[in-house]
């Protein structure tokens, strides 16, 4: 009997072990497809009653177990194949016949008995500890969850409704904001602080390890509409607050008497657009009675700041008094002034520990410029002759001692203002003398110290010749320089501008002088320069501008609005009596004094340099000549 068993036990092993082998077989012919994977993943009787079993648990915990359960269940396959082949190589005892004895086949049936005990026990131990542990890790998993979850949605949901009655609340309170609805807006804040507070007490309250992820979910939807409600809110409140401004400010008497407005020091630009500050306007105009236009234009500034500064030297502080208040002015006088206040700052400079003096000193004469631009704008001539010093600084050598770099510097700027103002303006005089005749009539505008030396140059010649003074307020500069020519016995007649038109047949040339010629042929002067050139093109009156090269500018400009200093409001009020003395009560007017005009090209006739006499659009081509010939 034990040898049948031991037979039947071993031809079954043999079966499934072919069985298995076919199996393989065939996976391995036929395409993996997904029903293929399907047939071949099909589960045992064993995987059915697990999956049976597992199908009571709730939610995706089942399809999650029932995935590692068919893992496990492939895994406790392979195993008892692997037994199974152990067991028909260990195998001792050949297949029974009739003369072998039934005592030598009789241990082999236990031992064949116990393997087979041990593959089903392995097997099933496998599966059950696995369907337990992964039925309890997904209960567990799914009771502390549930709540959470359906708590979020009910919370998510209730929320939603009350953040779009917060945001209908708020659209609605900022439509009316200006027929007061202080109190509903405040009402809607206080209600947005009561949803933010609502919003956070779930979160606290919740503190299973799935919040994290719930808050995640949650952030997005409620900034959205967070966000919207609050930025309502704030349109509601800050409308709410303009129109209680506005009811103050329409309340006031007319009768009041206006403040004093504050000193507007500002610029909004630093180089090209900033103020022209000179005496301190007694009645400095407010922001809403300036003009767009000319808002780039700054006032007047106060004299006092321009001297406490303790890093200027003091020839520079008192250079920048003179700026401000207007006692130093024209191109070439305030060359000057700069050049000699440079040399004093070069022969008092001493180079500070372990520093070089060239870079020192270029530092410091940038702060002194700064300080100066801040008291009036840089004249072109003063930002031209900067521009030649910072150049020399450069090509100082590093070998010399520091007593012979400032004799060198010092002998630069020396040579500068001979070179470029006193033999330029020989050479310009030189020019004209041949253009000036016995009989002419000479007109000009202004003052210019230029024209003064051509006028007197040509009375030591003793060419009979008179001059013809236009002058125009407020600076009414043209007085002195009919002083200077009276006093050398030059026949002079002075008129206002109004009436150039009534002396501009008697002319028979225009001298004017300017205070930059810009690189597009435009001429920049004292305001009223175009005027008078139209005026003299209209009688066919050639129009002569005598300029130095050391006045050309890159800039270019074709109005006087872009770039120009404003100079003190205050100026063109003539008195007590004038009906612009209280011009800073009367709302919103203020007195716009400019300095300089721009006369076009096709107004001039020649400009006189020290070079040739050259037509405007010769401009370029001085510029970029002129530092190989020595200027």
């Amino acid at each position: 009997m034990s040898a049948v068993l031991i037979s039947y036990w071993i031809q079954k092993t043999d079966a499934q072990t072919l069985k298995s082998k076919h199996k393989k077989q065939r996976q391995r012919n036929r395409p993996r497809n997904k029903r293929n994977r399907q047939e071949d993943s099909q589960p045992t009787t064993q995987e059915t009653s697990v999956n049976v079993a597992a199908s009571a648990m709730p939610g995706n915990a089942v399809d999650a177990v029932a995935t590692e359960k068919t893992r496990d269940q492939i895994m406790a396959e392979r195993e008892a194949k692997k037994l199974a082949k152990q067991a028909k190589k260990h195998k001792t005892a050949p297949t029974p016949t009739a003369a072998t004895p039934a005592v030598l086949t009789t241990p082999a049936a236990p031992a064949t008995k116990i393997i087979t005990e041990v593959e089903q026990t392995t097997i099933t131990t496998k599966l059950t500890t696995t369907t337990t542990t992964k039925v309890q890790d997904a209960v567990a998993s799914k009771t502390t969850q549930p709540a959470a979850v359906n708590g979020k949605d009910v919370e998510a949901g209730e929320k939603t409704r009350e953040q779009i009655k917060a945001e209908r609340e708020a659209k609605k309170a900022a439509k009316k904001a200006g027929k007061g609805g202080g109190a509903k807006v405040e009402g809607i804040t206080q209600q947005l602080a009561d949803l933010k507070v609502a919003e956070k007490a779930p979160v606290a309250a919740s503190a299973a390890p799935s919040t994290t992820e719930a808050d995640q979910e949650k952030k997005p939807a409620l900034s959205k509409a967070e966000r919207r409600a609050i930025q309502e809110a704030q349109r509601a409140a800050k409308a709410q607050v303009q129109t209680k401004k506005a009811q103050p400010a329409a309340k006031t008497p007319p009768s009041a008497a206006p403040k004093e407005p504050k000193l507007r020091s500002v610029s909004p630009t630093k180089a090209a657009t900033s103020s022209s500050p000179g005496k301190c306007p007694a009645n400095t105009p407010n922001v809403d009675c300036r003009v767009k236009l000319f808002n780039h234009l700054v006032c007047a500034k106060e004299d006092s700041q321009f001297i406490n500064d303790p890093l200027v030297h003091p020839s520079i502080a008192r250079l920048g008094v003179q700026y401000a208040k207007r006692t130093v002015v024209g191109s070439n006088a305030r060359c000057i002034a700069f050049l000699h206040a440079l040399r004093q700052v070069v022969h008092d400079f001493e180079t500070p520990a372990k520093k070089e003096f060239g870079r020192s000193l270029d530092a410091a004469v940038k702060h002194h410029v700064d300080h100066l631009h801040k008291c009036r704008p840089l004249a072109v001539s003063v930002s031209n002759a900067y521009k030649q010093f910072k150049n020399q600084l450069t090509q100082l050598p590093a070998d010399v001692p520091e007593t012979e770099l400032k004799e060198l510097l010092v002998h630069f700027i020396d040579t500068y203002m001979e070179n470029q103002i006193g033999k330029a303006a020989q050479a310009i005089s030189g020019f004209l003398q041949e253009k000036i005749t016995d009989g002419d009539v000479l007109l000009t505008f202004a003052c210019s110290s230029l024209i003064q030396f051509i006028c007197e140059e040509a009375k030591r010649r003793q060419v009979a010749f008179r001059v013809i003074v236009v002058d125009s307020r407020p600076g009414c500069e043209g007085q002195e320089l009919l002083r200077r020519l009276h006093a050398t016995g030059i026949p002079c007649t002075y008129v206002l501008i109004n009436a150039v038109g009534y002396v501009m047949a008697e002319a028979t040339k225009v001298l004017l002088g300017a205070h930059a010629l810009l690189a597009n042929g435009y001429v920049m002067a004292r305001t009223g320069t175009a005027q008078v050139a139209l005026v003299a093109n209209a009688h066919n009156v050639p129009v002569l501008v005598c300029c130095e090269t050391h006045k050309f500018s890159e800039r270019f400009q074709t109005d006087a609005i872009v770039y120009n200093e404003l100079s003190d409001p205050n100026q063109l009020v003539r008195g007590d009596k004038c009906q612009l003395s209280n011009w800073a009560a009367k709302g919103k007017l203020l007195p716009l004094n400019l300095s300089y005009d721009i006369t076009p090209p096709e107004l001039v006739s020649a400009v006189v340099t020290e070079v040739a006499i050259l037509p405007c659009t010769s401009v370029p081509v001085i510029l970029r000549i002129k530092p190989d010939i020595g200027y």
